[in-house]
Formats: C-alpha cells, structure tokens, sequence
C-alpha cells in the first residue's frame, strides 16, 4: 500500500475539511432560516468568491471556446450540486450534523460505483474493502441509542 501526498490529496483533504466546516457552520446558521433560503444565501457567497479567483488569477476563459459537450456536462453537474445543497441543508435543518454529514458522504460509495461502471475505472481488493467500510460505517454513525 502506497500512500503519498500527491497534490490531489491535498486538495481532497482540504476539501474534506472545508465540507465539515460548512455542516457545522450551516448547522448553527439555519437555526432562525429555511433551508432553501439559506442555500440560495450561501450559493451566492460561492459564485462572488469563484468569481474573484477567477479575475486575480487570471483564468477567466471565454465563454466561445467552451465546447457543447462540455456545457451539456457541467450544467448537469450543476443541476445535480444543487440538488444536492438544497437536500444536505434540509436534512441539517431537521437532523443532528454529525449524522447528516456522513449520510451525505454516502457520495464516496456511490461515486466509486458510478465510476467503476460509467468510467471504467478500476479498483483493486483493497478499495473496495475501504468502500465496503465507508457504507458500514455511515450505518453505524446514524444509528441512535
């Protein structure tokens, strides 16, 4: 088992830690809010900071050179991040963050099965053992005594 720390991991890592700060930060900030509301609320803050990265790093693209496909695709994408933020916020309004964060992390094992069928990506014995873990323990962390 190799494990380096390869840009990518990273990046993932930040990631992971960024999306525990926006579960217990969300959590607190819903309190006097709806779900939705909060969601258009946040989405806003997110295209304003996307938008000035993109300016001061100087990797705006023209919007001509973007392929169809690749319209097609992200759009999609983009329907599918939304779906997804407006039922994450619903669920940390109405249940515990430590609960609802790994429930929406399920993604992990699904994304591992999409790509494996849609992208023919391969996973040897011991990813699948991890992913294996990862369903496991989503069940074992929404259970309550």
């Amino acid at each position: 088992m190799k494990l380096s720390l390869s840009p990518w991991i990273c990046w993932a890592l930040l990631s992971a830690i960024f999306a525990a700060l926006t579960a217990v930060l969300a959590k607190v900030g819903l309190e006097n809010i709806h779900s939705d509301f909060a969601t258009f609320l946040r989405t806003i803050v997110v295209v304003i900071i996307l938008g000035c990265i993109l300016v001061f790093t100087g990797q705006w693209q023209p919007l001509q050179d973007i392929s169809s496909k690749t319209y097609l695709f992200l759009t999609l994408s983009g329907i599918c991040t939304g779906a997804s933020w407006v039922c994450y916020f619903r669920a940390l309004k109405l249940g515990d963050a430590a609960r609802v964060a790994p429930v929406d992390k399920l993604s992990v094992v699904i994304v591992a099965l999409l790509s494996v069928a849609f992208l023919g990506e391969r996973l040897v014995l011991l990813n699948w053992i991890g992913i294996v873990l990862i369903a496991a323990g989503v069940i074992f962390v929404t259970c309550k005594s």
